[in-house]
């Protein structure tokens, strides 16, 4: 069977509600073409669409992984408190952050066991918990 990428992110932009144009398609192809999950930055992108040929900006690589976010395509991961990382696979699931190569994977879900949360101060409730266990090569 043949994949073709611009067919599937096209098609991953319709169901998400996203109107589907040429930048947010190249940029679609790339992050699902193949199937696959993919942890990107924004600058990782870009350089990725930039090696493809397309011609995007920077600024709408951010703009357009905000609105994928917006639209519950992706999920963004903050790490360190100013990087973002974009992850195509918006199940709840923990990450492992390489400190030594700055990249984000997926850790096995079936291997945490959160017991308890901490209760959420009066008028506000827990939206989310993002685990990042943080390794380092020995």
């Amino acid at each position: 069977m043949n994949i073709n990428p611009v067919q599937i992110g096209t098609q991953w932009l319709t169901d998400g509600g996203v109107r589907p144009t040429r930048q947010r398609v190249a940029l679609a192809a790339l992050l699902v073409g193949d199937g696959k999950d993919r942890h990107v930055t924004a600058e990782s992108l870009f350089a990725k669409v930039k090696d493809h040929g397309d011609s995007v900006s920077l600024a709408t690589v951010y703009n357009t992984l905000r609105a994928f976010c917006d639209a519950g395509l992706m999920q963004e991961i903050t790490v360190d408190g100013s990087k973002s990382y974009f992850d195509t696979n918006t199940h709840d699931h923990p990450h492992f952050f390489w400190e030594d190569e700055r990249a984000l994977t997926d850790a096995p879900a079936e291997q945490l066991k959160i017991m308890s949360l901490p209760e959420a101060p009066e008028g506000a409730e827990i939206s989310k918990v993002d685990v990042v266990i943080r390794l380092r090569r020995k």
